[in-house]
This record gives C-alpha cells, sequence and structure tokens, in this order.
C-alpha cells in the first residue's frame, strides 16, 4: 500500500518547505503540494518536521555473542523508535567479524531481524587484539568499513599496516583511538569531578595522541580515517590541523558529549560512565565550535548497552557504555538547537542525515526517485526520559529524569513503517 505524509515542514535541498510526501512501492514517488493518491494510508504531519531517516556510524548491537545486552532485532527496533533507518554496526562481538566466515554469522542475523538498514563493521585485527590483521580483503565487499572499536590499536606500524590494506580496499577505517598506556585505571574523565571525589581519571591526551598519531598516517596512506566519539579539546584541534594538512579525515561526536560534562555527573552510578568520559566543559565549548565550523562532520550514538547488573556497581565498577538510539535527536536537538542556540535545524538534521550517509557512500534525502527512508518527529512535544519505556534491552541513560523536545512520531524504512509513536 502506498503511503502518503500530509502537510509537513519537509527537510529538501537544505532547507524546510511544507510539503507532501508520497512513498510507494518502497521510494519516494512524489514531493509537492496538494498530493492526493487514491488507495493510500494518509498521515497528517501538520505541524510535524520531516527529515530523511537518520544516519548513525556507530551503533553496539551486541549479537552474535551478547544477547542479553541487545539484539540486532531489539537494537534496530531502539533505533527506529529514534528516527533512525540506518545504523552501523561495531565488531565488538563473538565471534569478533575478522573472516568472511565470522561476519556471514552477522550478516544472516541482520537479514532475518533487523528492521532497519543494519551496515556491519569488519575488525581491523584478528580478535581486536592488535596483533595480526584481519582479513580485510575478503570482508571488503560485505562490510561498511573496518574498525577495533572498544579497543585501540595501540601499534602504530599495525595501523599503517591496515591503512594501507583498507585504502586498496577501497573502504574505510573507524577508528575508537586510545593509548591504554595512558589510562591511568581510570572511571571518568580526570578533571573537576575526579579531583573533588578521590577518583583515578581517564586523562584527555590518552584519546589526542592516537588521534595526531593516526591522522598523520593517514596524509601518508591516503586511507579514509574517521575517528570514533572524540570528546576533547585537544582531539579536536589535531583533526582541524589533520584538515588543514589535507588528510582525508573525519569524525563524530555523541549526544552525552554535545550535552553533558563531568560537572554534571550527579551521583556515583553507572548511567554516567561511558568511554570516552564525559569530559570538561572547555571541552564541550569545543565541541560546539567544532560543530559549528564543520571541524566535527556527524553526530553518532556510540549506542552501547548492557545488562542491569553490570551498570548497577556505580561509576568505578560498572561496565563502559550508554543507551542513546531513543534520544539522540532529542538531546542534540534540545541541547543545540532549542536551548543554547548553537547550530541551526537545518545544520542539526544535515548532521545526522546526509553527512553521515556521505561518510560511507549513501544519500539521505527526500527526493522523488530515492529510497524511502523518512523520520517524522514533532519538535514541540516536551517529554520526560524514563529508559522503563525504551525499546532497547539497555536502559541505563545519564538522561533519565530530563526534559527534552522533539519527540520521533514515525519512522519509515524502504517504505515500511518501522515505529510508530
Amino acid at each position: 500500500m502506498a503511503l502518503l505524509l500530509k502537510n509537513g515542514n519537509v527537510f529538501q535541498d537544505g532547507q524546510f518547505v511544507r510539503a507532501d510526501v508520497l512513498i510507494d512501492n518502497g521510494l519516494i514517488a512524489a514531493v509537492g503540494e496538494n498530493i492526493s493518491q487514491g488507495g493510500a494510508e494518509v498521515v497528517d504531519c501538520e505541524g510535524k518536521t520531516v527529515t530523511p531517516g537518520l544516519v548513525d556510524l556507530h551503533v553496539h548491537l551486541r549479537q552474535p555473542g551478547f544477547e542479553y545486552k541487545e539484539t540486532i532485532k531489539s537494537g534496530s527496533e531502539a533505533a527506529a523508535a529514534g528516527g533512525f533507518t540506518t545504523v552501523c554496526a561495531m565488531p565488538n562481538l563473538n565471534p569478533v567479524p575478522d573472516s568472511l566466515p565470522h561476519l556471514r554469522e552477522e550478516l544472516d542475523i541482520i537479514e532475518r531481524d533487523a528492521v532497519i538498514n543494519v551496515l556491519p563493521f569488519g575488525a581491523i585485527t584478528v580478535g581486536e587484539k592488535g596483533q595480526e590483521l584481519a582479513d580485510i580483503e575478503a570482508m571488503a565487499p560485505y562490510c561498511v568499513g573496518f574498525s577495533d572499536d572498544g579497543k585501540g590499536v595501540q601499534s602504530g606500524e599495525m595501523m599503517e599496516a591496515a591503512m594501507e590494506l583498507v585504502k586498496r580496499s577501497d573502504s574505510f577505517i573507524s577508528a575508537h583511538c586510545e593509548d591504554e598506556s595512558l589510562l591511568e585505571g581510570g572511571a571518568i574523565h580526570k578533571g573537576e569531578y575526579a579531583e573533588k571525589h578521590g577518583m583515578k581519571g581517564i586523562s584527555s591526551a590518552s584519546e589526542a595522541e592516537p588521534i595526531a598519531r593516526d591522522a598523520e598516517l593517514a596524509r601518508k596512506t591516503g586511507v579514509r580515517y574517521h575517528v570514533c566519539h572524540i570528546s576533547a579539546k585537544e582531539s579536536i584541534e589535531h583533526i582541524r590541523e589533520a584538515k588543514a594538512n589535507g588528510a582525508n579525515v573525519t569524525c563524530e561526536v555523541t549526544p552525552h558529549h554535545i550535552a553533558l560534562r563531568d560537572i554534571d555527573i550527579t551521583e556515583d552510578s553507572g548511567r554516567f560512565k561511558m568511554n570516552p568520559p564525559l569530559r570538561g566543559d572547555g571541552d564541550r565549548q569545543a565541541i560546539w565550535q567544532g560543530l559549528k565550523d564543520g571541524t566535527i562532520d556527524c553526530i553518532a550514538t556510540d549506542h552501547a548497552p548492557h545488562s542491569a547488573e553490570e551498570k548497577g556497581r556505580g561509576l568505578e565498577k560498572s561496565a563502559f557504555g550508554t543507551v542513546g538510539s531513543e534520544t539522540a535527536f532529542a538531546v542534540s536537538y534540545t541541547t543545540l538547537v532549542k536551548n543554547n542556540n548553537v547550530i541551526s535545524l537545518e545544520r542539526l538534521v544535515e548532521l545526522m542525515t546526509s553527512a553521515p550517509a556521505a561518510i560511507i557512500g549513501r544519500k539521505a534525502e527526500i527526493k522523488a526517485g530515492q529510497r524511502a527512508d523518512i523520520a517524522v518527529f514533532d519538535l514541540e512535544k516536551k517529554f520526560t526520559v524514563d529508559p522503563k519505556d525504551f525499546v532497547s534491552m539497555g536502559k541505563s541513560s545519564p538522561f533519565e529524569g530530563r526534559e527534552l523536545w522533539g519527540q520521533t512520531e514515525l519512522t519509515v524504512c524502504g517504505g515500511k513503517i518501522v515505529y510508530r509513536r
């Protein structure tokens, strides 16, 4: 059956226009005023914001291997509830997708269970152990890119060899940048909160120094190089410098690093523990500036669900990670657009749709002939975050109890309604 979205504020060619969107046979059939279609299901989008489906370059769907945390089905349904129609799944799984047979295990589950587009990353090294390169050439046609996310590649020589092979395979690297020799056993940022509470902290250098190393290697090898979940002002400066020097470098930032600082931690709770950690006020200011001037290319969730037991051990002993698929747009809109006027709504939509899509060689736009991947939001809808309502199996969020604006109303993927509030 055809689907007709009527009277929405539709994001098209970088601006919002009042229009109808007709969807038929999985594609956008028409965009314009006063469209009518006999037999189509009509959804009234009066006063609603209609965007391309959101694109997330960084999620953890935990399957295969850790289904007690999340599954491809639950994780893709959670993403749909947040307005996402494409997500890229990280490879810290069991088995790690470090060979084509291992990757096929994940691909088979995606084909069976995913309700949106799920594109898996292959691992850079065997078992993500940093000792031996994965079978990059065999996996390249079947995965979106390569990452050892959850771990940093500690050896510069190993990273350079990976970059050369990934470039020959016409793919890209998405790097978790973390020098383990600089972690010092910390659980949160080495800043004001850690000092006040006598806790070990994680230095910004542990992130910034590997970025500086890899940016130079990316310039040298010519590989497409993307930095995961950037959090520190020094890191952003390294990215800015690398771009100025001609490296093919991009980066992402998460909604929790956009919205929160270490001083916003309100309790000794695992819901505030993530990697990289919440940083200081100067780091958040640098993130906002990077989003304004284009140094930071896109927003990605780093959705990382864990069990209640794993997140219930306090700041120091809980597992690293927070869920984010279902709150990402609202957190970003509330923080960057509505409350602080950091960027325009148009810029936010680009950061969550066309910009990440371009990094993976795709399009995210509302035009006739394009695949019908669309999200509808109510920017006037205020809601209080209650993790009990999450579709995700993970319920640990630093935004629990916070009031946000911008609720997901409808998500359409490939012409099918995959979420309706």
